[in-house]
């Protein structure tokens, strides 16, 4: 399937898509929030992915991958975190970043290892989201994982 990228008039249906998979909903229509969906054949979001980029383009956050609960375990997951990578390693990224609590063996079969969360928030202290989650206390509780973009083409 094709991938979209995010109008403004995305933001309800992929905010209401993100809040289902609990993911972070803040932030979506930031500026430097890339974002893409997947839809069926009815026009309904049944995937999302995207990245924020730090000041300096060498670092990406990888953020709002989700794959509707009817359509895992086919490699939807897979297909959309990597299309999220290698978007970023063509914006200049060279190691991406990411939150994730629950979903650690997913990432690591993409080639993410466990990281120090103080390491992704210096390096991508500018974004959206680790703003939000230094503002709000949410950092301490992250899990972070980090990946060389040039080592995972």
């Amino acid at each position: 399937m094709e991938l979209d990228p995010v109008s403004p008039s995305d933001i309800g249906p992929i905010r209401d898509f993100l809040e289902q998979a609990d993911l972070t909903l803040a932030g979506l229509d930031a500026p430097g929030v890339r974002l893409w969906v997947e839809r069926d054949g009815s026009g309904h979001i049944v995937g999302s992915t995207g990245f924020e980029l730090s000041a300096d383009a060498r670092h990406a956050l990888i953020r709002s991958v989700a794959v509707a609960p009817e359509r895992r375990t086919a490699g939807s997951g897979s297909r959309l975190a990597r299309f999220a990578m290698d978007a970023a390693r063509d914006a200049g990224a060279e190691r991406a970043w990411l939150f994730s609590r629950r979903s650690g063996p997913f990432w690591q079969k993409l080639g993410f290892a466990a990281a120090d969360r103080d390491e992704l928030a210096t390096a991508l202290a500018d974004t959206h989201q680790v703003r939000l989650f230094v503002e709000t206390g949410q950092l301490g509780r992250e899990v972070a994982w980090s990946c060389a973009l040039l080592d995972a083409a």
